[in-house]
């Protein structure tokens, strides 16, 4: 199972308002549960290994009606056209196969759907992460080697 089948999983749960869903397919086991008006958490196994659990993130405290939150005017227009490619899983992030070898992506490359963006290392499995979109990689949101949650942004693109 791919990382756009698992989207997709995800994206039918919250459409039908699923709380929890499991397959299991030639040695890969995937389950899913989620609480009602939460965020997702997540689990995926793989045949030797145990299963990992992502806690539920942490959500931001409600605030009183009528509260406006605004950011600086010209980061909005700048970033307008900007997108955020999120991690599908947890795990490690690495913006280069290896440690000696070149990044996969720099700040102002541009990239296609199908450019591999970094690696998540999860139960040992390195996962490349894709662009998924065109564009222009305008930020790096994370450092190279840190651990990464379920949905983190990881780059800004600005789309095409």
């Amino acid at each position: 199972m791919d990382i756009k089948e698992i989207r997709k999983v995800i994206g039918m749960m919250k459409e039908n308002d699923l709380v929890e869903f499991e397959i299991e397919d030639q040695g890969f086991r995937m389950a899913i549960k989620r609480d009602s008006g939460r965020e997702m958490p997540y689990m995926v196994s793989a045949p030797t290994a145990q299963p990992m659990m992502m806690a539920p993130q942490t959500t931001m405290s409600t605030m009183p009606a009528g509260t406006a939150v605004s950011a600086p005017a010209a980061e909005d227009n700048e970033e307008a056209d900007w997108a955020d490619v999120k991690s599908p899983i947890v795990g490690t992030f690495y913006r280069s196969p290896t440690p000696e070898a070149d990044p996969y992506v720099t700040v102002g490359q541009t990239v296609e759907e199908d450019t591999v963006l970094c690696i998540i290392e999860a139960m040992k499995v390195m996962n490349e992460i894709k662009a998924e979109m065109s564009g222009v990689v305008r930020k790096v949101l994370v450092d190279n080697a840190t651990p990464v949650e379920f949905d983190q942004p990881l780059f800004k693109i600005e789309k095409d």
